[in-house]
């Protein structure tokens, strides 16, 4: 059995396992009502579960893979809090469920649980472009993928392109080409590629 903790600090590693990425402690508290203290955060850093550093006046926490392998074990157990109604029994059982059926398919749950990398893709090029369908850099584009395999990325985006709605081009300044453009581009023929534009679909 894992150890236990305090709801705050079950909720704060589950949505962390769910999001896969850096969430500063206002996001936690104003979507998810998750109120991370000092002694629960010491001890989830202590734990090895999170990871937590400052930015600027905030604290901005990340999942571990050690943490994610606590809310795996953890669901399978979890108990939903005194005196719930049925509703909420029925959905605490669901989980488990869920959780024991991945686990006999040999499937993380996390791995279930993450976004498909086209989707990190948009959402990515969403966040940095100013107007619809603006050029984006990839080299700033690939930062913000959770790390994902440059290959992998390349591919997705190429097959990306296939729709006709996925753009890729060149930057036709090369003077301001920088180091990280010429990692991030992709190569297409004997051409590469540094800049995408996503249209609507």
């Amino acid at each position: 059995m894992p150890e236990k903790y305090g709801t705050h600090e079950t909720a704060a590693l589950i949505v962390l396992t769910l999001e896969n990425r850096e969430v500063p402690n206002p996001e936690l508290t104003k979507d998810y009502g998750i109120d991370l203290r000092e002694p629960g955060r010491d001890k989830l850093n202590k734990a090895g579960l999170i990871k937590t550093r400052k930015d600027k006046r905030r604290f901005v926490h990340q999942i571990t893979d050690a943490g994610k392998a606590w809310c795996e074990e953890e669901l399978t157990s979890v108990e939903p809090p005194p005196r719930t109604g049925p509703l909420v029994r029925a959905v605490f059982e669901m989980v488990r469920r869920l959780v024991h059926h991945l686990q006999q398919g040999d499937t993380r749950l996390v791995n279930a649980l993450l976004p498909s990398l086209e989707s990190l893709i948009r959402a990515a090029y969403q966040e940095l472009s100013v107007k619809q369908q603006d050029w984006v850099r990839l080299a700033k584009l690939r930062p913000k993928l959770n790390g994902a395999d440059k290959d992998e990325v390349d591919q997705v985006l190429l097959g990306m392109t296939k729709t006709g709605l996925v753009h890729l081009a060149p930057d036709s300044n090369r003077k301001v080409l920088t180091d990280a453009d010429h990692a991030a581009a992709i190569r297409i023929g004997k051409e590469d590629k540094h800049l995408v534009a996503i249209e609507e679909s």
